[in-house]
């Protein structure tokens, strides 16, 4: 003898056959064939409806495009840029770090120090720490700028999920990379 299981909202647990399994005092008891059934149709919920056990079909999963367009802005983002031959790191870390040694260099127009690229350490003076300051943000503007875009599209019903993989900011492009 076979058995099914369901949850309080009617949908299926698991199948049980008598012998092998202790069967609950809830459990419905199945056709050889229904059971078959069931082990076999993964493509829909099995649920009790009055007493029978039918297929119901799988859930539309709706996308939450907001959060898809979110996280793709947040990885191109961090992909770096480079400023005059410096390759250049834009995680939230390095964003940080290095907006905190911009302020340096407009707070004193000789400041220099020893900066950490994606090569190792190069020594740069207040001009070129302004550039990669300016290289860095204008980077990562245009990257919640394309996700803002990309939200409207959502909102109008206009996006597409090929969107997703265009617009975004070049790390080398001219607009990033030369901003001194």
């Amino acid at each position: 003898m076979k058995y099914a299981v369901f949850n309080k909202d009617k949908t299926l647990v698991s199948c049980l056959v008598k012998g092998i399994h202790e069967i609950p005092s809830d459990a419905v008891a199945i056709s050889d064939s229904l059971f078959l059934r069931i082990t076999q149709e993964l493509d829909g919920v099995w649920t009790l409806v009055d007493g029978e056990v039918v297929k119901k079909p799988l859930p539309e999963i709706i996308p939450d495009h907001a959060k898809v367009v979110a996280a793709e802005r947040f990885k191109r983002e961090a992909v770096g840029v480079e400023v005059d031959g410096l390759l250049i790191e834009t995680t939230r870390d390095s964003q940080a770090l290095i907006a905190s040694t911009g302020l340096s260099a407009v707070l004193d127009p000789e400041y220099r120090c020893n900066f950490k690229t994606v090569n190792g350490f190069v020594s740069i003076g207040s001009e070129q720490i302004i550039a990669v300051a300016k290289a860095v943000r204008a980077h990562v503007q245009a990257c919640f700028d394309r996700e803002l875009k990309l939200l409207r599209a959502i909102e109008s019903g206009e996006y597409h999920d090929e969107m997703l993989a265009e617009g975004w900011p070049d790390s080398s492009s001219p607009a990033t990379a030369d901003l001194k």
